[in-house]
């Protein structure tokens, strides 16, 4: 008999599966347009997705990032073993968070994609964060991983714009 559901089992398969439709409709963008539409189209529609996602933000733009710090994180199940979260800042002129794991890129990884791959996919996906932040009022400066780099995403979220008027 089961105990029901492993919801972090089932979370990470979603994700997979989420990584499985990016890279390959990021395949076929770049076999018919090229790496560089490709990337400008992957990152536009992923951007689209963090903008609907963001409203549920706005809260707390432009300037209560511990407000958005504390919304952003709890709301990311399983976040300890999917993301390794870790605040490097947290104050009222930045909120930094260093993602030490991504799922995403675990799922492509285990698919045996380049680390050249890994780097325009981790592009075209976390261009989600700049549509998701900037929706709710905030400036985003985060970066993707690169090759070289430890662990994942680099998230840095400052103050929008009427915060410094």
């Amino acid at each position: 008999m089961s105990d029901g559901p492993d919801y972090p089992t089932l979370l990470r398969n979603a994700y997979a599966m989420r990584a499985a439709s990016y890279a390959h409709m990021f395949d076929v963008l770049r076999e018919r347009f090229g790496t560089e539409t490709a990337l400008e189209v992957g990152q536009e529609s992923t951007r689209r997705l963090g903008e609907a996602m963001g409203v549920k933000f706005a809260g707390h733009g432009p300037d209560d990032l511990t407000g958005l710090y504390h919304a952003f994180l709890d709301g990311i199940p399983n976040r300890d073993s999917m993301f390794a979260p870790e605040i490097k800042r947290c104050d009222g002129e930045a909120l930094e968070i260093h993602f030490h794991r991504c799922p995403l890129k675990e799922a492509w990884q285990a698919q045996g994609r380049s680390d050249a791959d890994l780097e325009l996919l981790c592009k075209m996906a976390g261009a989600i964060d700049g549509g998701l932040f900037e929706a709710a009022g905030f400036v985003f400066k985060g970066e993707t991983w690169k090759p070289g780099d430890e662990g994942c995403c680099r998230l840095k979220v400052l103050p929008g714009a009427r915060a410094a008027e």
